[in-house]
């Protein structure tokens, strides 16, 4: 297929994604949620930004971070010297995280720790647990296993850190999981499952994401155990209004060369780590590194386009539409609107788009990527009105995460183990730049309006979204294995009845 053929296909299928969110935004800004139309014009810019950002990312995925991660991932099972594969692992784990551009933001947001040693301990948090990851798969540990062990630290830790500082670590885990390190860290765990022979390897190709977003959980708790930060405040971004088209468009030509920059600082070692890679083994052929590097071109555009698009024209959006419906007399609207944009949302997250298309090719068709989508969008549709919900009555979160986050540890072991993989990727894939760029705004705006606590009510929206897709989706894994246990009975018919139906017939 053609270059331009794949491109308008990418696209066609981001139209897809974006225009049911871009449909209800612009009917609530007719009836009961007005924007000025600076903001309007900021959103329809942004959603056009994001149609075609979206179209060149997932192109440039297909060409450039799978093929890049498939190969590390194999060409490092493959070699004898482990220790030479953990460092490794430790490393690109480091680098990545570091490039994430919404860790960035996370840290500009916590001024109770300096960026830095936010950056650093998530970015180690992620190296540890990429290697904690490689090890489970050479030692052919269950997954289950690992994720109850750890979460229970987690809990543990809970006790001991201030409960101020709490949504940060989970929030830390939700950003480091973001477009960019996704794709790269998913076609790494195939590539290292796929020189292994035996049943359980299409199974492990999953996971690498929910161990990568455990590490920064768990090392920002520590941090808030023996940092003893006073408060960990967010500072929220300043939304400013803008009266024309013309104000709209010259925000958004501000804001490109900004995301240029932030999105090659978070290429350029990935591409320097692929090259080095080529360097060492020559793995790729020179056919295959030419499309490669046109590839990570795309990908870069893809980014740039995208992250302009929410950050500029979706952020203000959801932080006029939140503060609209809170402080109106019917502010009970809350939660049905926000079920349904989350149901929608999530859609358009960029990375969600690369788990599906993954699932469905490691499974061989068998998990088809509609399933999975229905699900992550029923389970974030839940978490936003959850979330909703708790600004409305100021419900403590710890009353939602620690009962769903329990129930879906005693899942892994009923429900088949591709499915725990996917479920606990899929958490830290769903809370990605459109929860960070419209749905925490919406939560802000919303919980401003009403004089609630912004930190403990509304920043529990992102641990929300990257928990609810845990339960969801290990729930369409447990409903599959026991339709097919049944169909399986149905199938089987006793010798005795079959006997005595032959007879029966041979009597007539």
């Amino acid at each position: 297929m053609r270059f331009h053929e794949l491109l308008r296909e990418k696209i066609y299928e981001s139209v897809a994604s974006v225009l049911p969110i871009t449909a209800i935004v612009l009917l609530l800004s007719i009836t009961i949620a007005p924007l000025s139309l600076g903001a309007l014009a900021l959103f329809l810019f942004g959603a056009l930004m994001l149609v075609l950002g979206m179209g060149f990312f997932n192109l440039g995925v297909d060409m450039s971070m799978i093929p890049m991660g498939d190969g590390i991932g194999a060409q490092m099972s493959k070699s004898k010297k482990i220790y030479v594969s953990l460092f490794i692992c430790f490393v690109l784990g480091l680098l990545i995280t570091m490039a994430e551009p919404d860790l960035q933001v996370l840290a500009q947001q916590v001024p109770a720790i300096p960026n830095l040693t936010l950056i650093i301990t998530v970015a180690v948090g992620v190296g540890i647990f990429l290697v904690v990851a490689e090890l489970r798969m050479l030692l052919k540990i269950p997954l289950s296993y690992t994720l109850v062990f750890f979460y229970g630290i987690i809990f543990l830790l809970m006790f001991f850190t201030p409960d101020t500082f709490i949504p940060v670590s989970f929030d830390s885990g939700g950003v480091t999981t973001g477009p960019i390190t996704v794709p790269f860290i998913m076609a790494l765990g195939i590539g290292m499952a796929s020189v292994r022979s035996d049943k359980n390897s299409n199974n492990d190709s999953f996971g690498l994401v929910a161990m990568c977003s455990i590490g920064p959980i768990l090392s920002v708790l520590l941090l808030g155990v023996f940092y003893q930060p006073q408060e960990a405040i967010y500072t929220p971004v300043e939304v400013s209004d803008y009266l024309t088209t013309r104000d709209a468009a010259v925000e958004f030509a501000h804001a490109l060369p900004v995301y240029f920059k932030e999105v090659a600082i978070a290429l350029v070692p990935i591409a320097c780590m692929f090259f080095a890679f080529q360097i060492a083994t020559r793995r790729f052929h020179r056919h295959q590194i030419g499309r490669i590097i046109a590839g990570l071109v795309y990908t870069y555009l893809g980014l740039v386009l995208f992250l302009t698009g929410v950050n500029v024209g979706f952020m203000p959006a959801g932080q006029y539409i939140g503060g609209t419906l809170a402080s109106g007399s019917q502010n009970w609207l809350l939660v049905p609107i926000g079920i349904v944009i989350g149901y929608f949302i999530v859609r358009a997250e960029p990375a969600v788009q690369v788990l599906t298309r993954q699932v469905e090719e490691v499974s061989n068709g068998s998990i088809s990527q509609r399933s999975i989508q229905y699900s992550l969008s029923i389970g974030v549709a839940a978490s936003v009105g959850i979330a909703m919900l708790r600004i409305l009555t100021g419900i403590s979160i710890l009353w939602f995460l620690i009962p769903g986050y329990l129930i879906s540890l005693v899942m892994t072991f009923f429900v088949p183990q591709i499915y725990t993989g996917i479920a606990f990727d899929s958490g830290g894939v769903a809370s990605g730049p459109m929860t960070a760029t419209f749905l925490l705004p919406l939560a802000m705006g919303a919980c401003e309006a009403l004089g609630g606590n912004i930190l403990t009510d509304a920043f529990g929206i992102v641990a929300m979204v990257a928990m609810t897709p845990l339960l969801t989706i290990q729930i369409l894994g447990l409903v599959g294995k026991l339709r097919r246990r049944a169909e399986k009975k149905r199938l089987q018919i006793p010798l005795t009845d079959l006997v005595d139906g032959i007879l029966y017939f041979d009597e007539m």
